[in-house]
């Protein structure tokens, strides 16, 4: 297969239409089949056509020229082509090449070369998208220097590459955008045969621009106005717009009204300028370049302006990736730096004046300040205070002195006052110039302030102080300090409201130490108690202890501690226990029960009697171990007992509801068990080994937690499913701990087993307990249940048969079932549970005759009501 270029050199193409009078050209050549190629300079040769004259109009394609030239040249031809008309108009080669696409999209991809398609998009994309203002009237005439094709062609295309990594190395070389617009503009200038530049940027507020000099000299002495009717950078600022113009006077002014200054910055002999606006990704314009050529250096083309807008079109979109580069390496190094400042803050938080010197010593390594300063803001006095003072003596922030007292200024006064007051962040340039600035400080130090950060800090919404900076060591605050300072700023608010914390934490502490200190000297036992019972000998044995039936609501008070120690000598002996420890522990243990109608000491004593019947009664069924912890379990169930249960505990949002969520007081009891057993001369297990007592407070605990009846329908219901399978095995850990709380229930509940007239006593002091909770519940506006309620005192023998009925007698039930020792506590429950029944039919004896005897009063009454009415009635007659 032949290729593009033969196959259109040999087909025939068809005629190019005639001129209209139908005339033919009697320089008519036959048309050559073989085509001519000159190379790819000649950019409209054809493969068919290889001589072509247009004459008179100037085409789209001759880009101005007066003819369009086969080949680069040559000498024009008055023969026509294949019988067409020497003359041909522009119209109908646009016709023709509009009507056979097939043959311009050969004669394109085979006979333009790249760069000039490239060439041509440039000038399309630019006639749409914006209006270049030029006067430089006909830059193409043929006065006009040569177009400079070859340069463009190696500047921007050939050498394109090596140009653009060199600008590329230059640009992440530099360390700020202006650096960067600076290389870029001398590049741009070199490119285009200029024969100077200049480089405006923009200031902050987009008003004015000023001039950037070379070699990191910025000119801040004089500015210009973003506007029309000033100079041409001005202008070009204002309006976005790309200014071309060689009209510039002997003085460096324009004739244009728009700019009528013309160059912002004079420079003699100018006769040509091109100035370009900086717009980045956002629309926002930076700066302006102005590039100038010297009289007899020709002027500024079109072209120049493609390689000039080409160049900043790169060199935008690289600016801003080199920009996010260095965003991003910036708040690397920012992250590392809030890193080691969360660190050294958090790491070492000792007092708040360590932590507001660092604050101190970092802000201004961020910032790179003289100075700095922090003051805490008082709202109470709403007044500012500081008492690290930074002297500039090289040490840093220090702590005052004895003759330099914490300073102390209206939160109102001064620029730290004024953001602490508003808010708001100031940078300030020039501190004279600012009102708010006091220059007392100066004028005693001798110290000059110039520059000012000043911001305030923030935790949870509101301001806790103002950190100010004084004096940047290298120019003025920039919004890039600000922007970096209030990120610190976070850590810094962080880091002060934590220290306030620790501070707080530290005094509690302190507090706590020195509460615990007097709770400790109250809550032991007193060396005149100990040596009391020290002095009283055991009594051998204690018969009458081991029965189920004693009493211990019969003892006197002095000599239940005493009774204990038998009881405790009974089950584990002496030998591994110090004498001296018993006494103070079990003295303490009665000194901790608070003096309460039903849950104290007398009770604890109660429960323990009761679990050392249970154990004496089950010979082997429980371990030594088990059986101690038990014991004491039982004596220290209750400690502590405020008289409410866990309802109100959690329903009144108490201290210990917030610390136990589930079981409070149980847990509350147990916690108190340990602190005892803690105090000096106070510790029963301390010649056990430590697995001996890990594991005897951890039964501890689950022994005093199973108290707690809302765990008790739970463990009674799996145990008795246990034991209705008959699956029940001693060896079984589960079943074991299950029998275990349920022994601690029964043992708890022992007043419900004790002869009647004890039994009713016992419950006249639980039922008065009630209703000292349920009238605390009325107090605070709550309805309390009708058991607690003393108003529903009459229902007080319903209320035990249902207690009875519904958690005694089970109990004892499984506890016999699985302990038959323990038989005695349920024929006690039982017998006392008759009794209950007997009042309650009583009581609703009572209530019915009430009730009958109430009725016939009724009848008596409505009886003599209607004797007496017909006396009325005649005595009305008489």
């Amino acid at each position: 297969m032949s290729s593009p270029a033969r196959q259109v050199g040999t087909r025939r193409l068809p005629p190019l239409p005639l001129h209209k009078r139908g005339a033919t050209s009697p320089h008519a050549k036959p048309l050559r089949t073989q085509p001519a190629y000159v190379g790819p300079s000649s950019r409209f040769s054809s493969a068919t056509y290889e001589h072509m004259i247009v004459t008179g109009q100037s085409t789209p394609l001759s880009n101005g020229s007066s003819r369009i030239h086969a080949a680069r040249g040559s000498q024009l031809s008055g023969d026509s082509i294949d019988g067409s008309p020497e003359h041909i108009y522009p119209e109908q080669v646009k016709a023709y090449l509009n009507e056979n696409p097939t043959f311009l999209e050969e004669y394109v991809l085979n006979n333009v070369n790249q760069e000039d398609l490239e060439r041509w998009l440039i000038r399309r994309a630019q006639r749409g998208s914006h209006t270049t203002t030029k006067d430089i009237g006909k830059v193409n005439s043929s006065n006009s220097p040569p177009r400079r094709l070859s340069r463009w062609k190696f500047c921007v295309h050939k050498d394109k590459r090596k140009m653009l990594q060199e600008l590329t190395r230059d640009i992440h070389r530099h360390a700020n955008k202006a650096e960067v617009l600076n290389e870029l503009t001398d590049c741009i200038a070199s490119a285009i045969n200029a024969d100077g530049s200049h480089l405006y940027l923009l200031e902050d507020n987009s008003m004015e621009i000023y001039l950037y000099r070379p070699s990191n000299l910025i000119d801040n002495t004089t500015r210009w106005k973003v506007d029309k009717g000033s100079t041409i950078a001005g202008f070009v600022a204002h309006s976005l717009q790309t200014v071309c113009t060689s009209e510039i006077t002997a003085d460096g002014h324009h004739k244009d009204p728009k700019y009528p200054d013309g160059m912002a910055v004079k420079v003699g002999n100018i006769h040509s300028i091109l100035a370009l606006p900086i717009i980045q990704s956002n629309g926002e314009c930076i700066g302006v370049m102005e590039m100038y050529k010297n009289h007899g250096n020709g002027t500024f083309g079109e072209e120049d302006e493609e390689i000039a807008n080409s160049y900043l079109v790169w060199g935008g979109i690289a600016l801003y990736y080199a920009e996010m580069f260095q965003n991003i390496q910036r708040q690397r190094k920012l992250n590392e730096f809030l890193l080691a400042v969360t660190k050294s803050i958090f790491q070492d938080i000792v007092s708040m004046d360590a932590v507001i010197m660092k604050i101190m010593n970092y802000a201004q390594r961020l910032v790179n300040a003289d100075r700095a300063s922090l003051f805490l803001c008082d709202t109470k006095t709403r007044e500012l205070y500081a008492r690290i003072f930074d002297v500039g003596n090289g040490e840093g922030p220090q702590p005052a002195t004895k003759s330099q007292k914490e300073i102390r200024f209206p939160m109102e006064k001064g620029i730290a006052g004024h953001v602490a007051s508003s808010g708001e962040t100031l940078n300030i340039p020039d501190a004279y110039l600012d009102g708010r600035f006091n220059r007392d400080v100066d004028i005693q130090t001798g110290y000059v302030t110039k520059t000012i950060l000043c911001m305030p800090i923030y935790i949870r919404g509101n301001i806790i102080g103002v950190v100010q900076m004084v004096n940047k060591r290298n120019g003025v605050f920039t919004k890039s300090d600000e922007d970096s300072f209030e990120t610190f700023a976070v850590y810094c608010g962080l880091a002060l409201h934590h220290a306030k914390l620790y501070d707080k934490i530290r005094r509690s502490e302190q507090k706590y130490r020195v509460a615990l200190e007097v709770l400790s000297y109250h809550s032991q036992c007193t060396e005149d108690e100990y040596e009391e019972l020290r002095r009283v000998a055991l009594p051998e044995t204690a018969p009458e202890v081991a029965r189920y039936e004693f009493s211990p609501w019969n003892l006197e008070e002095e000599a239940k501690p005493l009774y204990v120690l038998c009881m405790f000598r009974d089950l584990f002996g002496l030998t591994n226990f110090d004498y001296d420890d018993l006494c103070r522990f079990t003295l303490s243990v009665r000194k901790n029960y608070r003096k309460v109608p039903y849950h104290n000491w007398t009770h604890a004593f109660s429960v323990a009697h009761a679990i050392y019947t249970v154990i004496k009664t089950s010979p082997g069924m429980f371990t030594h171990s088990e059986c101690l912890a038990l014991f004491v379990a039982c004596l220290c169930h209750d400690l502590d007992h405020r008289g409410k249960n866990n309802a109100f505990m959690v329903n009144n949002a108490t201290p210990l509801a917030a610390v136990y969520s589930t079981s409070t007081m149980e847990h509350h009891h147990f916690n108190q068990t340990v602190t005892i057993l803690q105090h000096e001369g106070h510790n029963i297990f301390r010649n056990l080994t430590a697995d001996e007592y890990k594991t005897v407070i951890g039964e501890i605990k689950h022994a005093i937690l199973a108290t707690d009846l809302a765990l008790f329908f739970g463990n009674k219901d799996k145990l008795k499913a246990i034991v209705d399978s008959g699956k029940f095995d001693w060896q079984d850990q589960e079943h074991r701990l299950l029998s275990k709380s349920i022994a601690m229930t029964a043992a708890d509940l022992c007043a419900t087993a004790k002869p009647f007239h004890v039994s009713q006593q016992v419950v006249l002091n639980i039922f008065e307990e009630f209703w000292q909770q349920g009238d605390e519940e009325k107090a605070h506006g709550r309805q309390p249940i009708p058991m607690m309620d003393r108003d529903r005192a009459h229902e007080l023998p319903a209320n035990q048969v249902g207690f009875i009925v519904g958690i005694c007698m089970p109990c004892y039930e499984l506890l016999y079932r699985i302990l038959p020792g323990s038989k005695p506590m349920l024929d006690g429950t039982s017998k006392n549970l008759q009794n209950w029944s007997a009042l309650v039919a009583k009581q609703k004896a009572e209530e019915e005759n009430k009730k009958e005897n109430e009725k016939k009063d009724m009848k008596i009454e409505n009886v003599k009501k209607k004797e007496s009415e017909p006396k009325v009635v005649k005595a009305e007659k008489t």
